[in-house]
């Protein structure tokens, strides 16, 4: 999934964003947040998650964002969710920094706005004692209001010394410190000798970090934090139920933080498929605290969308939505290899005709289906400008993409 133009190909999915938004908005003025997307493979998560990011970006939040995978859960023993920590912050974005790496950019950005604080107070001149003592003084502020969290009182100590490191010039000292935010000490001990700090970021313990980080970011100007976490599949294809039962629990941790106010200025996305959220047995509903607090009430009748719930599950596109998405990919097909297109309305509608005429595809198409195929008729319509898209789709040279597995179909990954 592309991070840049996704607004290109947007189709359908205004409403979830806007409530998505408006999610935005609570952790703006210093609430939490917390929300599942749920689709069917190629329902367009990702996009959902990607098109997020690029607009919280604009409004001045910090994005980290991770897919999981075998390697990376939300709580492991053998530090997989140590790695997805390292890897949301790895990914750490802002407005001026949109490709990631962005925390080192975020630390001298917020030690120069305090500079620049104090300069415009006139108390003293640049370079002189009094100066750098004021604003070591403010530093230092910003630092106790983050000790007073949990875990925040080395963080705090770090935040000083990288402050000191970049006075001072320390480029090693700098790079130290930023390796203990990275998560990237294994040992206590060698963080005590290196940075003198008597803990490190754990497998236990990453999440509480990234509510500090969150505090840390509006003080240092910025809007919140805002994580993104996609294949939550991964957890659902862990074989070991206890495992799978201690990763459900830390989603419990952070939804229980978002709704009783023990997180600020944090918001969370998580996608997930549906079976993934449903499945009672392997599921995020076989932890039943949080089946009795995602799954539908009793009014639900399953046929409306309800974009105030936990929950939003993604509506399969309509036939004029995916039309819209055709026309959208045509002309970026024709900008990418400066053509003139001469694929008419009638064309797109019969290709989306055929789509659709496949037999069980009404239920099961996927934007991601559509768009697989589309490119293929455009690319061999590239190469052979005598042939039709009527006679290319009735032809063997055009296979269309195979329905998309129903949600029971799945091969685990043991």
């Amino acid at each position: 999934m592309p991070r840049t133009g996704l607004g290109y190909v947007a189709v359908g999915r205004s409403a979830e964003i806007d409530a998505l938004l408006r999610d935005v908005d609570i952790v703006y003025e210093g609430g939490a947040s917390f929300r599942f997307i749920a689709g069917k493979y190629g329902s367009g998560k990702s996009f959902i998650l990607q098109t997020m990011r690029n607009y919280v970006m604009d409004r001045g939040f910090v994005v980290v964002d991770a897919d999981l995978s075998p390697e990376r859960r939300l709580h492991g023993t053998q530090g997989q969710g140590l790695a997805t920590y390292k890897e949301l912050i790895k990914n750490m974005s802002t407005k001026t920094r949109p490709d990631g790496g962005a925390l080192s950019t975020i630390l001298e950005r917020w030690i120069s706005s305090v500079m620049s604080s104090v300069a415009d107070k006139g108390e003293a001149g640049p370079d002189t004692p009094e100066f750098e003592e004021a604003v070591r003084k403010e530093i230092r502020a910003v630092a106790s209001s983050v000790s007073e969290l949990v875990h925040g009182f080395d963080f705090a100590k770090l935040l000083v010394a990288y402050y000191d490191s970049f006075v001072e010039g320390d480029d090693e000292k700098k790079a130290k410190v930023l390796k203990w935010f990275r998560g990237e000490y294994a040992t206590k001990s060698e963080a005590k000798s290196e940075l003198g700090v008597n803990i490190i970021i754990t497998d236990d313990e990453w999440y509480e970090y990234l509510k500090i980080f969150s505090s840390f970011f509006v003080m240092a100007g910025y809007s919140g934090l805002i994580i993104l976490i996609d294949e939550l599949v991964n957890i659902f294809k862990i074989p070991n139920s206890i495992t799978r039962q201690y990763n459900y629990e830390k989603i419990l941790t952070m939804y229980n933080d978002a709704l009783q106010g023990k997180a600020s200025h944090l918001g969370v996305i998580m996608s997930v498929t549906p079976q993934c959220l449903e499945d009672t047995r392997r599921g995020i509903y076989s932890y039943e605290a949080l089946r009795s607090r995602l799954s539908s009430g009793k009014f639900s009748d399953g046929s409306s969308v309800d974009l105030l719930s936990p929950v939003i599950k993604l509506a399969p596109l309509t036939n004029e939505e995916m039309l819209v998405l055709t026309e959208k990919l045509t002309g970026i097909h024709a900008s990418l290899y400066e053509y003139e297109p001469k694929i008419t309305a009638q064309d797109m509608a019969l290709f989306i005709k055929a789509e659709y005429s496949r037999v069980g595809a009404e239920r099961h198409i996927t934007p991601r289906e559509i768009i697989r195929d589309w490119i293929e008729v455009l690319n061999i319509l590239y190469a052979d400008p005598g042939k039709t898209v009527a006679g290319l789709i009735g032809s063997e040279e055009f296979a269309p993409s195979a329905p998309a597995a129903p949600d029971g179909a799945f091969e685990f990954e043991l």
